[in-house]
């Protein structure tokens, strides 16, 4: 049986492919607030604005590209069985060949009905407008975990962590929750590696490397010995 590694990404990942990420600017994302952005009470205030944010972030996303620790991931499928948890809502595992992916906060590729969460669409990198309605004539949204809602996917995600034989955390600062939550679902026993070139929260018993993610997944893999 292969061994399993458990990656948990974070928006530090894909800022090395150029997506701007909401810690490094000052608190703004792309000169938005978060509340005027990602929260329920801003689209119901605003949904030109919230669709018109995710719509650029969807373009943004059309013309970036994985990067070296996308590509690396991937690659480790070869010898193990390798399991993303990523916060981030773009598709650049999938892309870089992950084949195993829960996204935590959504996905910027997908739609869903305002009424009827449970009807989720394939978007690509289309973008949503005011009139666009799921089958039962409900205004769609982005498919995003907005401040304040619920992680649909945090329990899954907890019982694949509880499976891991190494736990890899790259580009997150571990300081949002349920999310950062999931370094203790892993056995007591499990080596944990932390990726970051600034100052991740505090993991007793992690190693970590600080360096950005292409550099840091690197220098990781190559010390796994048998790949």
């Amino acid at each position: 049986m292969k061994q399993h590694i458990v990656v948990l990404t974070g928006a530090g990942i894909s800022a090395e492919s150029g997506l701007s990420t909401f810690r490094d600017n000052g608190g703004l994302w792309e000169e938005h607030s978060v509340y005027d952005v990602a929260t329920p009470e801003a689209f119901a205030r605003n949904p030109e604005l919230v669709l018109r944010f995710y719509n650029d972030r969807r373009r943004q996303l059309e013309g970036a590209q994985p990067n070296r620790a996308h590509r690396l991931l991937a690659q480790l499928e070869a010898a193990y069985r390798v399991s993303i948890i990523t916060q981030n809502v773009d598709d650049l595992h999938e892309r870089a060949g992950s084949s195993e992916v829960i996204h935590l906060h959504g996905e910027l590729t997908k739609a869903r009905s305002t009424r009827y969460p449970e009807d989720v669409y394939d978007i690509g990198y289309q973008p949503i407008q005011l009139g666009d309605t799921c089958e039962h004539g409900s205004q769609l949204r982005p498919h995003i975990v907005w401040f304040g809602e619920l992680v649909p996917m945090i329990e899954v995600a907890a019982d694949v962590a509880r499976t891991a034989d190494q736990l890899l955390i790259v580009g997150t600062s571990l300081q949002v929750y349920p999310a950062a939550g999931l370094v203790h679902e892993v056995d007591f026993d499990v080596p944990v590696t932390v990726i970051d070139p600034g100052e991740p929260a505090s993991v007793s018993r992690a190693r970590v490397i600080r360096k950005g993610a292409c550099d840091g997944v690197a220098e990781w893999v190559a010390g796994l010995g048998r790949f």
